[in-house]
Order: structure tokens, then sequence, then C-alpha cells
């Protein structure tokens, strides 16, 4: 019997007709197959991690080998990787890139008191399995690339530009690009020695390191007059909220498109003072917690535990009904007032008593 299993479940995993089995239900192909092999599920999307190398002084790369159920990534896009730790699937967002052999290429950057980045970093293991989404996010070049393009990137925010640079060395470089890369310490900067290769190969790519514990001036000030006529570029800028807001502020009017992600929700003025209460339908559970503060760190603060991803408004991982009360989007401080709509548990906060579908 345990015989015919097998065969059935590698038959099924290798998309060949096997005999009927009616009893045989998703999870119970998924804990039998993934013993015969650590990649095969009947749908769910897993990675292997092959290797890891390190990137810079507080980041690690990852090559992972995606099982058949992730359907690939064009540059630029996101996957959510997951771990089980204490327990508990912990689930981050990561740009990364794919290599020429359909492997991915996942760059960590370790964060101070990151959970999941100290394990990536620090603690996984050749061999080891983890869940793996499918890709998002609009980090993408132009269907027509423009006259010229300029990428702004600070901390992770390197990843997708990455991406994009090795879409753009493969395509020969069609059109001018300038890369400006901020980080606090020589050390910390990521793919240097890949950037200055790619310059090699196509003149029209200029490289760019602002090293602010060097002198460099960060991006609120930096001679951005020395790339040229920025009026008919189109701008890439990815970072922490604050460089993000601090490049859109500076350049959004001056140039012909600026397109932007955010590592990290900006922190508005403290417009909203005091506390709410919400009510969690699905617990029974009623929470008091502040105003202003975006609603899925102050429900892991008081112990829940939502579904995560990226924590910064992209992949939608978080979003629940609310059924009642006033929200603020917290990178764009818009109030939402609109009763039974889906709501971003990352980049939302209470502005009145809530009413959620937790």
């Amino acid at each position: 019997m345990l015989g015919r299993i097998v065969r059935n479940m590698s038959a099924v995993y290798r998309n060949a007709a096997p005999p009927p089995i009616p009893w045989l239900s998703e999870g119970f192909f998924d804990f039998w197959s993934t013993r015969v092999h650590p990649l095969w599920t009947l749908r769910r999307p897993l990675a292997r991690l092959l290797a890891r190398h390190q990137a810079s002084a507080d980041a690690v790369t990852l090559e992972l080998q995606p099982n058949r159920h992730f359907r690939g990534m064009q540059a630029g896009q996101h996957i959510n990787l997951g771990v089980e730790l204490d327990g508990r699937l912990t689930t981050r967002s990561y740009s990364p890139a794919a290599l020429e052999n359909g492997r991915l290429a996942v760059t960590v950057k370790r964060i101070a008191g990151g959970k999941l980045s100290q394990y990536l970093c620090e603690h996984a293991a050749v061999g080891e399995v983890f869940a793996l989404g499918q890709a998002f996010g609009e980090m993408l070049l132009p269907a027509v690339l423009p006259p010229k393009l300029v990428m702004l990137a600070a901390g992770s925010g390197i990843t997708p530009l990455r991406a994009l640079l090795r879409q753009l060395d493969v395509q020969g470089m069609p059109g001018p690009v300038d890369l400006v890369y901020w980080a606090r310490q020589r050390e910390q900067l990521c793919f240097v020695d890949e950037f200055k290769a790619i310059a090699g190969r196509h003149p029209a790519f200029r490289l760019h390191l602002a090293v602010t514990g060097e002198g460099a001036a960060r991006v609120g000030s930096y001679a951005l007059g020395s790339l040229g006529d920025l009026a008919p570029a189109h701008v890439l800028a990815c970072g922490p909220g604050g460089f993000v807001d601090a490049a859109r502020s500076r350049l959004q009017a001056r140039v012909a498109h600026f397109d932007s992600e955010a590592f990290s929700a900006p922190q508005l003025a403290e417009v909203e003072q005091g506390s709410v209460q919400i009510q969690l339908l699905r617990t029974g559970r009623t929470l008091s917690v502040p105003r202003g503060v975006a609603l899925l760190p102050a429900l892991e603060a008081a112990g829940i535990q939502p579904a995560s991803g990226c924590r910064m408004g992209i992949c939608n991982t978080c979003v629940c009904g609310k059924t009642s009360g006033i929200t603020r989007h917290t990178l764009t401080g818009e109030y939402i007032s609109e009763p039974s709509v889906p709501l971003k548990l990352c980049v939302s906060s209470a502005s009145t008593d809530l009413t959620l579908e937790l």
C-alpha cells in the first residue's frame, strides 16, 4: 500500500494521471510526498536553500530552488518567504533576482530585532525548505524605455533595482541609466562588483556610490544635477520610507515619471492622540490600541498574530475586512470611512473605534 501511495504521489507531481485515490487529500499528499522529496507538493510552492554567501557586512544572499508550482517572476517583483519559527510561520517579503538556471537569489539584510532576517542571515542551513509565495509588485521597467532612467536606492531597496539592472544588462542597456546607491558605510554596499562589471560592459550605465559615513550627502541634498537633465527622466526610488519621501519631495515635480517602493512605513506627524477600541468579530476580543499606529504592529503587541508579508502595503497578505470605523492610510495620510472595505493592516491606523473581521 505504501509503495502504491508513493508511486501515485510521484505520478501526480510529474503531471501523470495516477489511479484515483478518493481519500488522498492535499494535506495528506503533501505530508508524505515531502518525505519522498522535499519539494514535492500537490499545489503549494516551496523553495529549497542550495547555497549561501555573504553579500555585505550585514547581508547574505540565499540561492533557492523553487518547485514547479512557482509561476516565475518579472524583474523587480517580490516574493513572500516563510519559515516556521517557534511553532509559527513567519513570513516576510524579499525581491529576488531570477538566475539563468531557474533558481532565485534572495539577498537578506540583517535587521536589528528582525526575527526572520536574523534567522536567515545567521542560522538558515543549506537543504532547508521554505514556504514560497507567488511573485507580486509593480516596480517594473516601463514597457517603452524612457530617454533617461534614474534609479535611487538605499538599504534593501537595492534588491529590486539590481534585478532591473540585470534585465537591462541582458537587453544591452538600450538607453542611459544612472544608479545612485546610498549606504552609511562602504562595507554595507551590496553587488558593487556586479554593478561595476555592468558599467564596464555598457557605457550608457553609470554607477554612483553615496557613502554617508564618508561625507556623501543624503538624497535630500545630493548633487542630482551631476546626473544631467532630469526633466525627461523616469525615476525609480526604493528604500526606507523616509528616504523615498525625501526623494519624492525633491524630484516628483521635476521629472517625467516618479515611481517608488518604501521598505518601511514613513512616520507621519502625530496629528492624532489617544487610543481607540477595536472589536475583533471572529475571536470576540476587544482591544485598546493607540491612534496613529499601524494596525498590524498594534495587534501584534496585543498578542494577535494576523497573517502578514511585506509590511509595506504591497503583497495584500494582511488584508482583512473592516465593517465599521475610520482608518488612515499611513503612507498617504488619506482617511477611509467606507464600511465593509478590505483593509491593509500594515499601512492602516485607527482614527476611530473599529470593527474588524479578525
